[in-house]
């Protein structure tokens, strides 16, 4: 762990106190100089750090990512991490992909303030703001066959759904397959790859990325976004960082893994669902159909009853509704 680092996280640790630079140089076995130039250093990233001559320093809550402020709201319970975090990346998407090639391990979490390139589902760009939104993929390293994964995408809807829920008092729900929204407007996107490897015929690694709008007020957004999208703090200040909630995200998802086989998420997922009892369309090899979405199968494929009373059932792929409304 690098000077700047210790600095930060002893820092954190003692928020909302004081501690002077004699304890810090103690704890940390550094000089008072390495003290002070790590906190000018941490001060000039946007760290909000005061100072007192009596007192010493006590860091002030920011919302500066950093991997130290992600740590320190993880439950220990979960699986240790490995966090980078970025000021800035084409596609966190593909620096995990880069990060799986060259070895990095299971739980390996890439976090920037802005994407430079980022795509969602099918290759389509998405808006991005630096200092406004979150963006991290997570590269897992699961070695199973497909048949026994577990249904990733799912359980990373119902993590960030709760975590939205637990830390701002939202009401969150959820379009099939992979997208949150409050209050009829898309606040959080998610996409999922699996690599498998060729010898084995196993998935040798999976990486869930996504996008949250966190605090983008309406008239930020693209002209063709703001009667789609909006993001967790529209219009007030954030009562929460991004840090707490990757952390709160992250603990979620950990949780529902550990509880498995237990296949409770999958009804909070249908009871989340804004889709079920909407008329949908869609296109199935080159077909477009259209019909009532009736249920959400164990495997979270979204069964549809069309006009004629056949049902399709969709593992994949995206559906239209012809007009979103909130449930409450």
């Amino acid at each position: 762990m690098s000077t700047k680092s210790q600095v930060l996280t002893l820092l954190m640790k003692q928020a909302p106190a004081f501690i002077s630079g004699e304890e810090m140089a103690q704890q940390l076995s550094l000089s008072r100089t390495a003290i002070w130039k790590s906190i000018n250093e941490l001060k000039k990233e946007g760290h909000v750090i005061s100072s007192s001559r009596n007192k010493g320093y006590r860091y002030d809550k920011s919302d500066v990512l950093s991997a130290e402020g992600i740590r320190l709201a993880l439950d220990p319970a979960i699986p240790e991490l490995s966090i980078t975090v970025l000021n800035s990346s084409e596609s966190t998407m593909k620096d995990a992909k880069l990060a799986a090639i060259n070895g990095e391990p299971n739980n390996t979490l890439i976090v920037a303030d802005i994407q430079e390139a980022p795509k969602g589902r099918f290759g389509r760009p998405f808006f991005s703001k630096a200092g406004s939104g979150i963006y991290m993929s997570m590269l897992l390293r699961p070695n199973q066959n497909f048949e026994e994964m577990a249904q990733y995408t799912v359980i990373m809807a119902v993590a960030i759904a709760r975590a939205m829920d637990n830390l701002i008092n939202t009401h969150t729900e959820i379009k099939w397959v992979n997208d949150i929204y409050i209050n009829g407007k898309k606040v959080c996107g998610i996409l999922s790859e699996a690599m498998s490897d060729v010898e084995s015929g196993q998935i040798s690694n999976v990486i869930i990325g996504m996008g949250i709008n966190f605090s983008l007020k309406q008239n930020e957004f693209p002209t063709e976004l703001r009667e789609k999208a909006s993001s967790l703090f529209p219009e007030t200040e954030p009562t929460v960082t991004r840090n707490e909630l990757i952390a709160e995200i992250w603990n979620q998802f950990y949780t529902i893994l550990n509880q498995l086989p237990e296949q409770d998420f999958l009804e909070e997922y249908r009871q989340k669902s804004f889709v079920l009892g909407k008329t949908v369309s869609f296109t199935q090899a080159g077909t477009n159909y259209e019909g009532v979405a009736t249920a959400i199968s164990d495997q979270g494929e979204l069964v549809v009853q069309l006009h004629d009373k056949t049902e399709k059932v969709l593992s994949s792929g995206e559906i239209s509704l012809s007009s979103i409304n909130p449930s409450s």
